[in-house]
């Protein structure tokens, strides 16, 4: 498995998809190493190579020009283009309001490489752009694993590039994040686990819960070129907005058992790993109607709009007088669990290494 070089030290749902996919296919015998795109890979030891993010192209055009293993990707497509042209400040925001999405992840991609903060692995990125990069990794796949249909769809229309792909879902650790029914819910304890960036919106959300009868604990770890959007997240929030920082899954437990209430309001979802957990851990779920959440949690989840603080309110609100919903936690722990997703990827890992 091939990921972004930030996978550990900026850690998202990716961080927990690759580690959570990578010990279950060990558990069924498969051998795995996680791979950080800047290490050095002897390629010939390997059946398979598994990339993540395809939003992070030059990662992947760098490894498949040298190896001639096949691979597959999981897309993880992620839209931050309603985060980076409406509500991003100052110059960038400026920037990007003019710009198409694929070229502003190009120059954001370019912005991480010129400052350091990440490393340019493929060279052919610069010249070849972020669309065609995509659409040359694509092309050249041998299967695509998105997590949802949704997320595929939105793929094929983005880039006019069909191509084999098996639905991987997200899921949950079910054996750590077990619910006990008998200890009881804190009606106003409402979650946010997520790493602390403009796209998951904490700072609307803060806005939402500010001086309210609510105790809000944003749990997670600024993004590290997100550091001025933390310090507004600080800065506006009030007595009852605590802030603590990225937790192991093992800790989360205590705090998913006790809320009654997870918030994700983010601009775009694929899935809200953390909102799985939540769910399973019988929290009623408030998040975002944009992405590919509906696939995930139906008519199971209360959706909020993340450009309005008084409708998050009242999705909270709502959540939060409502009765724990024992169906979304039937369906997640049914569905949607590391047990499955790995099922999945092996049965497309044997499709891949039979064609080969």
């Amino acid at each position: 498995m091939i990921t972004r070089s930030t996978l550990f030290t900026a850690r998202g749902g990716d961080t927990v998809q690759a580690v959570q996919t990578a010990r279950v296919l060990g558990d069924h015998g498969i051998s795995v190493d996680i791979k950080l795109t800047n290490e050095e890979i002897n390629y010939e030891r390997y059946n398979l190579l598994h990339f993540f993010n395809i939003t992070r192209p030059a990662d992947i055009l760098y490894h498949i020009g040298k190896a001639k293993t096949p691979f597959v990707v999981s897309t993880i497509l992620i839209n931050y283009s309603e985060y980076d042209r409406n509500h991003r400040k100052g110059l960038p925001g400026m920037i990007f309001r003019f710009l198409p999405a694929d070229a502003i992840e190009y120059l954001k991609a370019i912005s991480r490489w010129t400052i350091g903060k990440d490393k340019l692995m493929s060279l052919s990125y610069v010249w070849k752009g972020q669309k065609r990069s995509v659409i040359h990794v694509l092309k050249q796949a041998k299967l695509l694993l998105p997590n949802s249909d949704s997320e595929y769809n939105r793929l094929t229309q983005k880039y006019n590039c069909s191509a084999d792909y098996m639905v991987i879902p997200n899921g949950v650790d079910t054996g750590l994040f077990r619910f006990d029914d008998n200890m009881q819910k804190d009606d106003k304890l409402v979650l946010c686990v997520a790493r602390i960036e403009g796209v998951k919106n904490q700072l609307n959300l803060i806005r939402a819960l500010n001086n309210t009868e609510y105790k809000l604990l944003i749990i997670g770890t600024a993004a590290p070129n997100q550091q001025s959007y933390f310090r507004a997240c600080c800065e506006a929030a009030a007595s009852n907005i605590s802030f603590i920082e990225h937790l192991p899954q093992e800790e989360l437990v205590k705090y998913y058992q006790k809320a009654k209430v997870h918030v994700l309001p983010s601009w775009f979802e694929t899935t809200g790993v953390s909102s799985l957990e939540a769910g399973a851990m019988g929290c009623n779920i408030v998040i975002t109607d944009k992405g590919d959440t509906r696939e995930y949690f139906a008519g199971d989840a209360f959706y909020c709009e993340p450009s309005s603080p008084e409708n998050i309110y009242a999705s909270v609100e709502k959540a939060s007088s409502s009765p724990f919903n024992k169906n979304l936690q039937k369906r997640i722990t049914t569905l949607y669990t590391w047990q499955r997703a790995s099922l999945c990827t092996i049965e497309g890992y044997k499709k891949v290494i039979g064609k080969s």
